[in-house]
């Protein structure tokens, strides 16, 4: 069974499936994540959304450079999680079906590219308070303790 974080299905509203992949990347005692411009402003685990046909390790990957701007290797699944939120950038309802990795940050090879995040470095235990939702915080603490 895929454990559920964040806020409580709502009766009555449909969720589409929204498949995506999500790294944890340690770098000595720090790790990568992304902050999205927004109201409010969210720290999140860099990663998104899977594009049709295209398989989750070539989206993290994808993903990861978008939002951080860093090529990343020899990524290992530690477990998914779903979550019931309304996208606002896609004005619809999404069942969040988030695969969450851990990955080895390689290399930084520009600025993200894609427009509102930056990439941030900060010790692990900053980022587990500040990262947005439930599902990041649980499975940053989860790479982090098998390390």
């Amino acid at each position: 069974m895929i454990p559920r974080f964040g806020e409580p299905v709502k009766r009555g509203q449909r969720y589409s499936l929204r498949p995506g992949a999500y790294a944890v990347l340690r770098l000595g005692a720090r790790v990568l994540v992304t902050l999205q411009d927004g109201a409010p402003p969210e720290f999140q685990l860099p990663g998104g959304g899977i594009d049709p046909g295209e398989s989750p390790l070539r989206a993290l990957h994808r993903e990861v450079y978008e939002e951080t701007g860093w090529s990343i290797a020899q990524p290992v699944r530690i477990g998914a999680f779903r979550r019931f939120t309304y996208m606002p950038e896609y004005d619809r309802w999404a069942e969040k079906l988030c695969t969450i990795y851990s990955a080895r940050p390689v290399r930084r090879l520009g600025p993200p590219p894609e427009a509102g995040h930056s990439a941030v470095w900060m010790p692990m235990a900053q980022a587990a308070r500040l990262l947005a939702n439930e599902g990041d915080r649980h499975f940053l603490l989860r790479a982090w303790n098998r390390a």
